[in-house]
């Protein structure tokens, strides 16, 4: 019986079906493998960080999808199968805050089937009465997001005066879970928190736990980035190695966003992810799951890809892995690297929308 053809709508226009993937390793057009998959589970979010979802523009009237217009757990993890099988080595749950969507430790068991490493990036907020759950499920690690250690500066910058005791409790119960290493993410932005990175440091020395300094970024185009605003990540390497003694260690795998810091002393490693001042365009492997099933070549995407169309409309496997190949083949990304101010003042899609 010959595969059932269904045409894709984009734009109100009927496009042809993308051509069958032959097999054989997937490979963009300037040679770099698809190995990371993040997938954004909710747009929303019960934090306002101002690098991320600003109030004034995320307020009690901003309109959120509708529950119709996200993707099912279902239809997720189907996707998540043919990704897999096209060489999907680790697949990270974000939102959003991923943990806001209801259930989601059903999501991780279905998941867990698969061949991957599994992930989840969390604000924390509900972590600690969620991590058992996880782990239980099949989760293998969390990421914590954690910008300061001052309260008041802390619940400043994520604008819904969440306290930093109650991250850390749900760091500690997430290691407790076995979820540990916990990699902890905090985004330095000059004038606002960089005076906590040497304290950052020293919080997570010898714990255990992984600290990663990332720059501030023109995620979105709801922020006000500003190149001045921004730490350069060799700044936050020489003042950490200031009070504590670093050395480089080698990436754990080709394309790692973090690079590596390890304190001579042994008590842990540091990393720092510099998209801004270093970037690693060359070696991106990362795609995209938006929240309602479009697909991003990069976090700095002013358009996706819609499977969902195709997803509801019936496609078989074979029609849903060939337009995910034509879309990694055609990919051309490398934002960070042409960066301007021009460039940073595009209209990009909102990190709260595909994930960090």
């Amino acid at each position: 019986m010959p595969t059932k053809v269904i045409p894709i709508v984009a734009g109100g226009a009927l496009r042809s079906p993308a051509p069958a993937f032959r097999g054989g390793p997937l490979a963009d057009t300037l040679g770099r493998p698809m190995r990371d998959l993040r997938i954004s589970v909710t747009d929303r979010c019960n934090f306002r960080c101002v690098y991320c979802m600003p109030r004034e523009v995320f307020d009690a009237g901003h309109e959120f999808l509708p529950h119709s217009a996200i993707l099912s757990f279902e239809e997720i993890a189907r996707l998540a199968r043919i990704f897999a099988a096209l060489g999907v080595k680790k697949i990270r749950l974000t939102g959003g805050e991923p943990l806001v969507r209801k259930q989601l430790h059903r999501l991780v068991a279905m998941l867990s089937e698969l061949p991957v490493e599994l992930t989840l990036t969390t604000n924390g907020s509900l972590l600690a009465r969620n991590a058992a759950a996880l782990r239980a499920a099949g989760l293998h690690r969390v990421t914590v997001s954690l910008d300061s250690l001052d309260d008041a500066t802390f619940r400043a910058m994520n604008d819904a005066d969440f306290p930093v005791a109650k991250v850390i409790e749900g760091i500690d119960a997430a290691a407790a879970a076995g979820l540990a290493p916990v990699k902890i993410n905090m985004v330095v932005k000059r004038g606002t928190n960089d005076g906590d990175i040497v304290a950052m440091a020293r919080r997570w020395r010898g714990s255990g736990h992984i600290i990663r300094f990332i720059e501030y970024m023109d995620v979105g185009s709801t922020n006000g980035w500003r190149m001045d605003d921004v730490v350069p990540s060799a700044e936050i390497v020489q003042r950490i190695n200031e009070a504590w003694a670093l050395e480089p260690v080698d990436a754990s795998y080709s394309g790692e966003v973090a690079e590596r810091w390890r304190y001579r002393d042994g008590a842990g490693e540091i990393g720092v992810i510099s998209s801004v001042t270093q970037a690693f365009c060359s070696s991106c492997n990362r795609i995209r799951l938006s929240t309602e099933g479009s697909l991003y070549t990069c976090l700095f995407g002013q358009s996706g890809h819609d499977l969902r169309s195709l997803l509801r409309a019936g496609a078989t496997d074979e029609e849903l892995r060939n337009e995910i190949a034509a879309v990694w083949q055609a990919r051309s990304d490398q934002y960070s690297e042409i960066r301007t101010s021009q460039t940073s003042s595009l209209k990009k899609v909102e990190m709260s929308y595909i994930g960090g």
